[in-house]
């Protein structure tokens, strides 16, 4: 897809959901070890779940399951039994469960203030909004496609209702690249230690262990992940 194409169109997506995930809501206890979600960034109800990570501004694993892929769905599989997503892990409880609804009242009643906000909470609303922002990106971030795997999981500076760093996300998903998403909304406690370390608040930023490769703007991280682990097709 053309660059200005793609920009403006995660732009409309962001529009869609109303910018939810810009900022952290009310915050509750911190877990010790990051969450662990198998996801796909253009699911409408792994959508959800991603923005409640941002409004709570919670770590997470991200492990991609884009359609067609061979990675990270077989696991998922083999974790809760069937092909569903979202299924989210949180190893500090030993909590497993699918249900992107479930889901987000899970992670606000166990890390928030119990109150799931209006914009997560409208039922079939809230599906319609997700979905059309899904439908504004198209296929980005829904198929797989040839990749390298790398040997330790990449990490990302992020916020769900960024439009540049949802194209990083899906440039993340359909290699199957798995990631730490460090979420840093607006409010975000660990802003300022992400600032000690990249210098600026200034975001997508991606730091890869597997090549020591630290970097700011989505298209050069977007040319940076299809050079460095993406394969012919």
């Amino acid at each position: 897809m053309n660059r200005t194409v793609d920009v403006s169109t995660s732009f409309v997506a962001s529009v869609a959901r109303l910018g939810l995930g810009m900022r952290v809501s009310a915050l509750g206890r911190r877990p010790e070890k990051p969450l662990e979600l198998y996801e796909f960034e253009n699911c409408p109800f792994c959508r959800k779940v991603r923005e409640a990570l941002s409004l709570l501004d919670l770590e997470a694993f991200i492990y991609p399951c884009p359609k067609g892929g061979t990675r990270f769905r077989p696991r998922a599989v083999e974790l809760g039994g069937k092909q569903q997503f979202p299924y989210l892990v949180d190893p500090n409880t030993g909590q497993r469960m699918y249900e992107s609804n479930a889901i987000v009242r899970y992670l606000f009643e166990t890390y928030g203030d119990g109150k799931v906000p209006i914009a997560l909470a409208l039922g079939p609303l809230t599906t319609v909004g997700s979905m059309l922002a899904s439908w504004s990106r198209g296929f980005g971030g829904a198929l797989a496609r040839p990749s390298r795997a790398p040997e330790k999981p990449l990490e990302l500076w992020s916020y769900e209702s960024s439009p540049y760093c949802r194209l990083v996300r899906e440039a993340l998903c359909r290699l199957e690249l798995p990631y730490l998403l460090h979420n840093v909304a607006k409010g975000s406690p660990r802003r300022s230690d992400f600032v000690a370390r990249s210098g600026r608040m200034m975001v997508p930023f991606l730091s890869d262990p597997n090549t020591g490769t630290a970097m700011f703007e989505s298209a050069d991280i977007i040319a940076y992940l299809e050079k460095t682990y993406g394969t012919p097709r």
